[in-house]
């Protein structure tokens, strides 16, 4: 069971996962030692999984974000997921979904051309819809 000390500490690694412990500590209201503590003890139990880093698409050339709801042709879907495989490159994240569609790609491409080429070769495996973003509101 988690307390509102170790809320706190997933609150704080969630705005930075590099924070040092003396500092995460400050802000949870213990000693650097008892928050490296706390987070040892959250990683262990399997609260905490990983920690990632967020890159900023733009600055690496992918101007265009959309989000795709695929609606595939038949129940195999496996020629689908071969594909998604080979487009690492542009799919950030593809959510398995109920309600309109059967999968929702996040992706980001460097040029409409790109999206174009991507979707001829979507299109191979099932329909979409496509929505992309124009900003994003925080």
């Amino acid at each position: 069971m988690l307390d509102q000390t170790d809320m706190i500490i997933l609150q704080e690694l969630s705005k930075n996962s590099r924070i040092k412990m003396k500092e995460l500590g400050e802000k949870a209201h213990l000693t650097g030692q008892a928050a490296a503590s706390r987070v040892a003890k959250l990683e262990y139990n399997g609260v905490i999984e990983g920690y990632s880093i967020k890159v900023n698409e733009e600055k690496l050339g992918c101007f265009m974000h959309a989000f795709i709801n695929v609606y595939l042709h038949d129940i195999h879907h496996r020629p689908f997921f071969s594909f998604v495989k080979t487009q690492n490159q542009f799919i950030l994240n593809n959510y398995k979904i109920s309600g309109d569609g059967c999968y929702l790609l996040e992706c980001r491409f460097p040029s409409n051309e790109y999206l174009n080429e991507f979707l001829e070769k979507l299109s191979e495996f099932a329909n979409y819809k496509i929505s992309t973003v124009i900003n994003k509101m925080n």
